[in-house]
């Protein structure tokens, strides 16, 4: 047994090397843990002479390191008390037992501030995942800016996460020994593949070992049956579900359900495996069959006439509290998710009552972190939740590059306690699409590569390669994401992408586009389709006759800013460059301009020889002259003839205008909606807080 003091650790940990390890399982029992790697640089435990790390060797193992001493516990006094339960077996009722006892076995979750315990960088805590893939590699590059340590577990030498990770040991997280000697060096524990070995992490967590989210959510979503009873426990919406423990039971589900009949795998099921639709009474035992049998532990579930695949990416705080990314809408191909479309085009209200189920769904969970919600949308517009996975999902790829916080680096604010951020889109419209393996060998990555090389020359295309040693049919390679200024323009781009063959650099005169790889409800952009045919510049055009306008007009282009719309500006005068005018007039919607935005003073022509020559809407804005008020711009603008409508505003007030081009814009945006009731909303309260002040101390001081 060794004892090293805090108070005298400092120059130890200064001594040895920060660097990346790769171990194997085997070799784990004899490796040196590197210098922080269960709770890193201790500022709280070198300030303290009570705060000691104790390390006990074996082998030259560090067997302590992942619980320090009591000074630094981290709180965690709580443990959890959860029994092992046979997921073959699990009735309802022993379900919500266990459930009971999860939720009050939850281990202290209080936040960063018991995890994180040094002023040298943001976090020093290690974060262990189990699993290396895909998943895994994109939370490792999510934490390398903010210098967070992620180290990972995975039974393959060359997985996607190795080469990146703070530390890699190769180990199944299925095996108990595997998964205890790995969590030695970590200080939190986390998953990116539910297929987990769930009692070693109950036993572990029963040892004050941090795994978020808790073992008992990780078993509950494991067993999809049981997941399905836990949120009907819950209220959630959901389809007819029935266990099928024989032949005849599954005959009856079909009676009771009708055909097509879902029947499902409990348990190992991702990526379409583990399901089968069956067609009629007859198909029954070829699908059981499909399956593994009887045996395998099955259950049958209502078809659900869906419309539409919904998604959304829910976090929880170690808090308990939630925040949610937009809805997304997902195409599968051979039931693996092929596309992802973000925002969702569903109506307002059907999104609403998606993040309404989703969000109940996961909390009634246990523990922190991303969960991926799958849902369907119903042609009556009723949303059901179809399942839930308790990690970081290809649904939410798309993040990445559109949002302001992207789903993994959430992942780790969840499971550190940091604070969560802001999960809303920071791009109008995106699109992912998984590059699987179309074929095997070295035809599928001739093919994989076509496709990287001619999304790089796409505006606004990224590209992710996980860097898999093999490659086979079907098989996540990567993904690209492309991001634009609406849905038809990403839509486009992507076509381009999938369907066009062999390298070519994208064009500069965008061509038509044609429906191809893309699944029918994504490749909408027909023939005539094209990035010329829906423009992409901004929104709102704001002119001016003069410079000198442009004190007044400048609020519109304020109220703009503050609504994230964009714009174009510039001086465009009726008298001194008529040809000008033409010109910007009759090319306006071809450029994408949905709204004119004209200020004019003295005659103030500008606004009805604007919406002469334009199909759009013209709002005009009467400015005052060097020797007038700006009654004769005001009469200038209102007075037109029949047939060429110009809308105005009060003298002077280019903010109304701004305003008003925001609402016509609405008619096309859930989002601006929102916003400009938000914007309403701050109006009344700042009218409330003056007449609270007032009623406070008075008028006479209220006016000094």
């Amino acid at each position: 047994m060794g004892v090293l003091c805090a108070s005298s650790q400092g120059a130890a940990l200064k001594s040895l090397v920060d660097a990346p390890a790769k171990v194997t399982a085997s070799a784990a029992s004899s490796a040196l843990p590197l210098p922080g790697f269960a709770s890193g640089r201790t500022a709280k435990a070198l300030r303290s002479s009570r705060e000691c790390l104790t390390i006990a060797l074996k082998g030259g193992l560090s067997q302590g390191l992942g619980n320090s001493c009591a000074g630094i516990s981290r709180k965690r006094e709580l443990r959890l008390t959860q029994t092992a339960i046979s997921a073959t077996t699990e009735s309802s009722e022993t379900v919500e037992d266990h459930q009971e006892q999860g939720d009050v076995a939850v281990m202290n979750s209080s936040g960063c501030e018991t995890l994180c315990t040094t002023t040298w960088g943001l976090c020093d805590t290690v974060i262990g995942v189990l699993g290396g893939g895909q998943l895994g590699r994109m939370l490792c590059q999510a934490a390398s800016p903010m210098g967070i340590k992620v180290s990972v577990l995975d039974p393959l030498e060359d997985c996607p996460a190795g080469n990146i990770a703070y530390h890699y040991q190769v180990g199944s997280f299925k095996d108990m020994q595997a998964v205890r000697e790995f969590a030695k060096g970590c200080g939190a524990l986390t998953v990116e593949i539910e297929h987990v070995n769930v009692e070693t992490l109950e036993a572990l967590a029963r040892e004050n070992v941090d795994i978020e989210p808790k073992p008992f959510t990780i078993r509950i979503i494991q067993d999809k049956y049981m997941q399905k009873m836990h949120f009907k426990k819950h209220d959630v919406a959901l389809p007819e579900f029935m266990k099928i423990d024989s032949a005849e039971e599954a005959e009856e589900a079909g009676k009771l359900f009708g055909y097509p009949l879902m029947l499902k795998s409990r348990r190992d099921a991702y990526d379409g495996r583990g399901n089968a639709v069956v067609e009629s009474r007859e198909a029954l035992p070829l699908a059981i069959s499909s399956l593994g049998g009887i045996e395998r532990c099955l259950y049958a579930e209502k078809w659900a006439p869906f419309v539409k695949e919904l998604a959304i990416m829910v976090a929880r705080g170690r808090d308990g509290s939630i925040r949610s990314f937009p809805v997304v809408e997902t195409t599968h191909v051979s039931n693996i998710c092929h596309t992802v479309e973000a925002p969702a085009r569903i109506p307002k209200e059907v999104a609403e009552l998606a993040m309404q189920v989703a969000e109940r769904a996961v909390g009634s969970l246990s523990g922190a972190g991303m969960f991926g919600v799958e849902l369907f949308l119903l042609k009556d517009g009723n949303v059901l939740l179809n399942e839930v996975a308790p990690r970081p999902h290809n649904c939410g790829h798309y993040t990445i590059e559109s949002c302001f916080v992207s789903q993994y680096e959430q992942h780790l604010r969840c499971v550190l306690g940091l604070p969560l951020g802001d999960p809303s889109m920071k791009v109008p419209a995106a699109l992912m699409y998984n590059i699987l393996g179309e074929a095997d060998g070295e035809e599928g990555f001739t093919i994989a590569h076509n496709i990287m090389r001619r999304a790089m020359s796409v505006p606004g295309a990224s590209v992710h390669w996980y860097e898999k040693p093999e490659i086979r049919k079907q098989r996540k390679m990567g993904h690209i994401t492309v991001v634009g200024p609406t849905a038809e323009v990403v839509r486009a781009r992507m076509n381009w992408i999938i369907n066009t063959k062999g390298i070519q650099d994208y064009p500069k005169k965008k061509p038509s586009f044609v429906s191809g790889v893309l699944p029918s409800n994504v490749a909408t952009a027909l023939a005539s389709s094209s990035e010329d045919a829906k423009p992409s510049g901004p929104p709102v055009g704001i002119i001016m006759g003069s410079d000198s306008d442009l004190p007044v007009m400048s609020a519109a282009a304020e109220i703009l800013d503050s609504f994230g719309i964009p714009y174009e500006l510039t001086v465009v005068s009726a008298h001194r460059t008529p040809e000008r005018m033409v010109s910007y007039a009759q090319t306006a919607h071809k450029r994408g301009v949905k709204v004119i935005i004209a200020g004019a003073g003295g005659a103030a022509h500008l606004p009805g020889m604007v919406a002469s020559l334009t199909p759009l809407p013209v709002i005009g804005v009467p400015v005052k002259g060097s020797h007038t008020d700006g009654l004769d711009s005001l009469l200038s603008i209102v007075q037109m003839p029949r047939g060429i409508p110009v809308a105005t505003v009060a003298i002077q007030n280019a903010t109304n205008a701004g305003l008003l081009a925001v609402r016509m814009l609405g008619v096309e945006s859930d989002q601006i909606v929102d916003k400009m009731a938000a914007y309403q909303n701050s109006l009344k309260d700042m009218v409330l807080e003056k007449a609270e002040r007032l009623e406070t101390i008075g008028w006479k001081e209220y006016l000094k």
